[in-house]
């Protein structure tokens, strides 16, 4: 049942999102307000199941503020959020507790007491075994981005939140940290919402790209193009092109268009 758009209510977070298990968040007329102003205002989203989604949007639309009321980190909205309980959240900034060696990050805040074998696991399968042990100061921009998606990954997420993940990573780094999410997302089978500036970050990644604007989902595209993709494909320039008009920006000419 929707609830009052204009009531705070929290986000409800049952073991089963909807009435289709295909789906795995479901949104309905969400609203968020801060200082009187709408931020998200009247927003509807259905992510399905192992379904990739990318969220662009210019600064200020309310793309972080949507994914932390996913997240359950913002509950003073208005509105229906339906969301497994199972879901984990990695952010621009890895937000590593310094005076705790890479494996016990991973574990922290994780139900139980979980044995340091879950935390090796993890990261494992983000290719930092060898850091292990080491203080997070000591790691690199792209290896505590890959410790923070170890702690994501070792809560068997359902729905996996990406805040900007690649923002502050050199361009190198930042592309083998793109294909390192996207090699997890095939093996792990789960919902990805990623929120970003980069447009061809999005179609390289994603299944759908959303785009917000005032505070609501202003338009969605498909991307069906094979993967893995290739940004020199005419197909994957007309999406690019399509997105930054959405956006407001003018798509740059090809580096042979005039010669």
């Amino acid at each position: 049942m929707a609830t009052d758009v204009h009531r705070p209510v929290k986000a409800r977070t049952p073991d089963r999102p909807t009435a289709s298990p295909d789906t795995v968040v479901r949104v309905e007329g969400l609203t968020r307000e801060f200082d009187g102003n709408a931020v998200v205002d009247g927003l509807q989203l259905n992510v399905r199941a192992g379904e990739f989604v990318a969220l662009l949007g210019r600064s200020g639309c309310g793309k972080s503020t949507l994914l932390r009321i996913l997240a359950g980190l913002d509950r003073e909205i208005g509105g229906t959020v339906l969301v497994p309980r199972r879901r984990a959240v990695a952010f621009q900034a890895p937000r590593l507790m310094p005076w705790k060696r890479v494996w016990r990050n991973v574990l922290l805040g994780l139900p139980g007491r979980p044995g340091r074998e879950v935390a090796e696991q993890a990261l494992e399968e983000v290719g930092l075994t060898e850091r292990s042990d080491a203080w997070p100061k000591t790691l690199s921009g792209g290896e505590a981005q890959r410790a923070s998606l170890a702690r994501a990954l070792v809560r068997e997420p359902d729905l996996l939140l990406l805040d900007e993940p690649f923002g502050a990573l050199d361009a190198l780094t930042r592309i083998k940290a793109q294909q390192l999410v996207d090699e997890l997302w095939q093996r792990r089978g789960c919902a990805v919402l990623l929120v970003t500036h980069d447009v061809e970050e999005a179609l390289l990644l994603a299944d759908r790209v959303l785009v917000m604007d005032e505070g609501r989902i202003a338009y969605e595209s498909q991307v069906d193009l094979p993967r893995p993709r290739d940004i020199g494909d005419p197909r994957f320039a007309e999406l690019r092109a399509r997105l930054l008009d959405r956006l407001g920006v003018e798509a740059p000419l090809p580096a042979y268009a005039g010669a």
